[in-house]
């Protein structure tokens, strides 16, 4: 049911981005974000794991002066406690936000797949939502993520802080 909700959701924000106006993209209305994010592991995961830490990489496209739209992705390492395996997870998903004003603060989420990189471990749906400011090349905020897995396997949940700069098309 999750899945379907999920992927539904996902389509109605995908239509309503592409029925606007095919407009070409420029430096103004889309760029790259790669930054770097940390965080601590929380619920059953923490049993596991006292720190994680990894890479962004995303695509944006302003849809409309306030609402950005795009395509999330990464890698983040999950650092074992003694007597445990570190693993690893790679997210695949549509990036949403919300920016108010040209700059300051924003909200967002990030919600999709995220793959697990442990032999024989699965991975799920995920939601990401962020709180941060901004300005024209900078994206400092606070996030939490919570991986949903099938029965047999715990959530993954982290809550962290990420930077990520914007790389705009020339």
């Amino acid at each position: 049911m999750k899945r379907l909700l999920m992927s539904s959701l996902a389509i109605f924000i995908l239509s309503q981005a592409m029925a606007q106006k095919e407009e070409e993209l420029t430096k103004k209305n889309s760029w790259l974000k790669a930054g770097v994010n940390v965080g601590v592991p929380v619920g059953d995961v923490s049993t596991y794991s006292s720190f994680a830490a990894g890479v962004d990489l995303s695509g944006q496209y302003m849809a409309s002066k306030n609402f950005g739209i795009g395509i999330a992705s990464g890698y983040t390492q999950f650092f074992a406690k003694s007597g445990y395996n570190s693993f690893g997870t790679v997210p695949l998903g549509l990036l949403l936000r919300y920016y108010p004003q040209y700059k300051g603060f924003f909200a967002g989420a990030d919600v999709g797949y995220t793959f697990v990189t442990t032999s024989g471990s699965t991975g799920g749906m995920y939601v990401k939502p962020q709180l941060g400011y901004h300005n024209y090349d900078w994206n400092l905020f606070a996030f939490y993520n919570q991986v949903f897995r099938n029965s047999g396997y715990i959530d993954i949940q982290t809550v962290g802080v990420a930077a990520t700069y914007n790389i705009r098309f020339k």
